[in-house]
């Protein structure tokens, strides 16, 4: 097998590089996309200029004035200053920018003669009109600015809480996370990981619970609470998923509605014993996890027999099987939500993160995670339609540790 080749078997799965599939885009490589710092600097960049256009209107409605008859008038310039002024100035600079525009307008009505006309009064106190209107826009803007912010800090507290960062190194493994929720200014809904170090090994999880809102964001915390737990105290990791199942069932007795009917969590489960070169997976309908080796060469671990989700155990009784693959040094096991294998472009074609990162080398999980939530952000021009949950784990070589 050459690098680059997503590797068949019992653990591939039909986005794997088949015949008949999409090929990656060769212009890749291993160069990595535009770093979020880059796009933000963009940003950036187009804020600035919009914060000129109110002194560009009132140069241009001067300028008008002054190369037009004197019946000629560049009012609704005048008036459009301060309002463009109110949600981007602070109070002070929407009030200077206001009074720019009145003595502007009296000074050219001064100037052509036309200061006594009613028609010139009706305009300047229009203007001044409007200029007041925005200061009390401004005053609105800055509050509800605010209390935006505010809500940010709750959200960014419940995410540390609920989804905490873990630590870089855990159990001699290299660790990294990411969360990006598909909602503007959205810091957690319904997607999960986890990580706990335990005698048996470093356990993880990534999951997706059904649904959005404050319902998901309860059942998240359900699952991991459990997990933490169950992780730290069950013996095999068939166990730990089957204490999730109870206790999804446990919170479906509490749910109303659709929820308490049809709730449940796809989630991937993952052990990494303590030096045995192995990684043992659970999956319950869940993506499969990657296993991206140092020479490129890409693997994904697909289940062999398919398993319902977390909460849909009444449907089903079979027991669940760990499988377990090598987990060789330098090599990086991936795990993600749907938000990834959602994300389209637009000609609607999904982005299959097992063909898009086979032959690719990373020099950490954070690098990889980095370039990965870059290229789905890409993919689907800013416009995901899930949020995204991301974990990676590296093995080290031994000659690293």
């Amino acid at each position: 097998m050459r690098p680059g080749d997503v590797e068949e078997g019992p653990y591939a799965r039909a986005g794997g590089r088949l015949p008949g599939d999409p090929v990656p885009d060769p212009g890749l490589g291993d160069t990595p996309p535009p770093a979020p710092a880059a796009r933000r600097r963009w940003l950036t960049h187009d804020h600035a200029l919009v914060r000129l256009l109110p002194p560009l209107l009132i140069a241009v409605a001067v300028v008008y004035d002054l190369l037009t008859p004197r019946y000629f008038t560049a009012g609704p310039l005048y008036t459009a200053a301060p309002l463009v002024a109110a949600p981007l100035y602070s109070r002070r600079g929407t009030l200077l920018t206001g009074l720019a525009v009145i003595a502007a307008v009296v000074g050219l009505q001064f100037g052509k003669g036309v200061a006594h006309y009613i028609d010139s009064v009706t305009e300047l106190v229009t203007i001044a009109t409007v200029a007041g209107l925005a200061v009390l826009v401004n005053a609105l803007v800055r509050r509800t600015d605010a209390r935006l912010a505010s809500a940010r800090e709750i959200a960014e507290a419940a995410q540390r809480a609920v989804l905490p960062e873990p630590a870089e190194r855990l159990g001699g493994f290299e660790i990294a996370a990411c969360y990006e929720a598909a909602q503007a200014d959205a810091f957690i809904g319904g997607d999960l990981y986890a990580v706990q170090d335990s005698p048996r090994g470093v356990r993880m999880i990534v999951g997706d619970v059904r649904g959005k809102g404050m319902g998901a964001v309860a059942a998240v915390a359900v699952v991991i609470g459990a997990f933490r737990e169950a992780a730290e105290q069950e013996a095999t990791l068939e166990a730990v998923a089957q204490r999730l199942e109870r206790a999804l069932a446990r919170e479906g007795t509490r749910r109303e509605g659709l929820d308490a009917f049809e709730g449940f969590t796809t989630a991937v489960l993952v052990e990494l014993p303590h030096g045995d070169g192995v990684v043992r997976v659970v999956n319950r309908g869940h993506p499969p996890p990657l296993l991206l080796r140092a020479d490129g060469r890409l693997r994904a671990l697909a289940a062999r027999e398919a398993a319902l989700p977390l909460g849909m155990g009444e449907l089903g009784v079979w027991p669940d099987r760990a499988e377990e693959v090598p987990f060789p040094g330098g090599a990086t096991l991936l795990l993600y939500t749907d938000g990834v294998t959602e994300a389209r472009d637009a000609r609607g074609e999904f982005y299959d993160p097992a063909v898009r990162l086979a032959g690719r080398r990373f020099g950490s999980p954070g690098e990889l995670l980095d370039v990965l939530a870059e290229e789905v952000r890409r993919h689907s021009g800013g416009g995901m339609a899930d949020d995204m949950a991301l974990l990676a784990v590296r093995r080290p070589d031994r000659h690293e540790q």
